[in-house]
């Protein structure tokens, strides 16, 4: 699951937010950090992600495209 804005950050390629196990672990990338997390579920996974799109997008101001 990913969230990209490139016109909002340029760490990690536009990725805002992400959650992934690649690497053996299962981690959240944030504004290009890095962090691990526990895992309970897909769902819950998924729940957390919607929920912190949600507030994301309630509090950044979209940027216009050029």
């Amino acid at each position: 699951m990913v969230l990209i804005d490139t016109h909002n950050t340029a760490a990690d390629n536009g990725r805002v937010l992400g959650y992934d196990n690649s690497h053996g672990y299962h981690h959240r990338h944030y504004l290009g950090k890095v962090g691990p997390v526990e895992f309970e579920s897909y769902d819950s996974t998924e729940e957390r992600f919607e929920a912190e799109v949600r507030q994301y997008l309630e509090t950044h101001e979209p940027k216009p495209r050029t």
